[in-house]
């Protein structure tokens, strides 16, 4: 049995959603490691995972409206000192996932036909967000 760790690190563009399978491929294939489980860790708290369709572009659209729907800016949050759209993301987070795993069969994530993973950044301007990457397997 083989460990391998890294970080992935990235700015996003602002609030929405960030394909990662490009890069977390990548990663998996640079390792060496053919089977095993890939586990993904976000560093933070206003910036989390999710699991979705990769193809409509509506669907991002859709989940991101939802949620700012969901969890609005415009409430009276105790925490407000760093931005109106600052509690609501760490809503936003608790909503959705900070770790993930992720099956791994002949170097290539189990995923199915039209899914993606994506860093979803809650907040409305631009952040570098790290995400510390485990893989253990052979």
């Amino acid at each position: 049995m083989r460990q391998q760790t890294g970080f992935l690190k990235l700015q996003t563009k602002r609030q929405g959603l960030t394909l990662l399978n490009l890069e977390l491929s990548n990663w998996v294939l640079k390792s060496g490691i053919s089977t095993g489980l890939l586990t993904l860790w976000c560093r933070h708290t206003s910036a989390s995972f999710i699991v979705q369709e990769n193809v409509d572009p509506n669907v991002k659209s859709d989940i991101l409206n939802y949620l700012n729907e969901l969890v609005p800016e415009n409430r009276a949050y105790l925490h407000n000192t760093e931005g109106l759209d600052d509690m609501p993301a760490h809503i936003k987070t608790v909503l959705t996932q900070t770790q993930l795993s992720v099956p791994i069969v002949n170097a290539c994530m189990v995923l199915g036909i039209w899914q993606g993973i994506y860093l979803f950044e809650h907040r409305k301007q631009r952040h570098i967000r790290e995400i510390a990457l485990h893989l253990i397997g052979q």
